[in-house]
């Protein structure tokens, strides 16, 4: 059987986001801990960051911005979620980011159904969050989709299917997306175990062997780059 890498690497290019915005107007953003200017800026609030990235959209005439897969981030430090005492801080982003206006359309990345969803409540946490349940060559894995809008849930229901590039949600603001800037969190997950609605989007050192390999990356179906 063939590993779920090759898989993806090996399926056509597909969209996570608005579908009339065209690759050329996609630009990496390097938000780990080697950006100094993210350091100097100090951006502390989900208000400062939004203006930063509107400004790094407007810099590079660019209508979204992505990245972050295996990125260490310190954005995290602000919320207890990712802190505990008795482990490494959970500090490690295991999916990739697409950051643009609120209310931008997201798209299934695959035809699929919902294997669930919710809204993940709290600071720093997802928000309104989709799971989308996927098959391609007797394989079964699941796209994430997170920090999206409330309405983006509201009359959603479990088993119900979507086509490859039809929308299924639209990007939250920082009052419900868990005091983000607006951005969807995609996430793909070979195996998903217990979780419903809900599954790390952010690791530790000690636990990044493991996530690497249930949570391949993003840009192998996105083909961004």
């Amino acid at each position: 059987m063939k590993p779920l890498s090759s898989i993806l690497n090996a399926l056509p290019p597909t969209k996570v986001i608005d579908a009339s915005i065209n690759l050329s107007e996609y630009v990496p953003l390097n938000l780990s801990v080697s950006n100094q200017e993210l350091v100097d800026k100090k951006l502390d609030t989900s208000e400062d960051f939004e203006k930063y990235i509107s400004n790094y959209l407007k810099e590079n005439n660019a209508k979204v911005a992505f990245g972050g897969y295996i990125e260490g981030r310190f954005l995290y430090q602000r919320s207890p979620i990712f802190l505990d005492a008795s482990k490494p801080e959970r500090n490690i982003h295991i999916g990739l980011d697409l950051w643009a206006e609120a209310g931008t359309e997201v798209l299934s990345a695959l035809d699929g159904k919902v294997h669930s969803f919710k809204n993940n409540v709290g600071l720093g946490d997802y928000g309104p969050t989709i799971i989308l349940e996927h098959e391609v060559e007797k394989e079964k894995f699941y796209t994430l989709y997170g920090h999206l809008s409330l309405e983006s849930i509201e009359n959603l229901k479990i088993g119900d299917y979507f086509k490859k590039g039809e929308k299924i949600a639209s990007l939250g603001n920082a009052s419900v997306n868990g005091d983000y800037a607006p951005h969807v969190h995609f996430q793909i997950i070979h195996n998903i175990g217990d979780y419903h609605g809900d599954y790390p989007g952010v690791c530790n050192t000690d636990d990044l062997n493991f996530y690497i390999e249930n949570c391949p990356d993003p840009n192998l179906l996105l083909k961004i780059t």
